[in-house]
């Protein structure tokens, strides 16, 4: 079966910690984006996008925004990938 399995993206979801979070608008609202999802696309390239939650509050909605591309929130991708892969790597007994 592992030969027709198909698998297109791992995923992690991080909080973003306090000290890196930021805002950013869509549709005259401003969001504070607080969670990372980052994926691992199936040719090893890694992808994250930002999600938030309008300040001013609001129920239901949460948004993804990209990622600016600022090395303190390249590093945590980068972590949080290195602190998953450790993770899958205990479970399955190879750590």
């Amino acid at each position: 079966m592992s030969g027709d399995l198909d698998v297109s993206a791992l995923a992690i979801n991080v909080t973003i910690p306090e000290e890196l979070r930021w805002t950013d608008t869509r549709r005259g609202e401003t969001f504070t984006l607080i969670t990372l999802t980052i994926r691992l696309l199936p040719d090893g390239h890694l992808a994250a996008k930002a999600y938030g939650r309008p300040v001013a509050g609001g129920r239901g909605t949460y948004v993804s925004f990209p990622v600016p591309d600022k090395p303190e929130l390249a590093g945590l991708i980068d972590e949080a990938a290195h602190r998953a892969g450790a993770l899958w790597a205990a479970h399955r007994g190879l750590g």
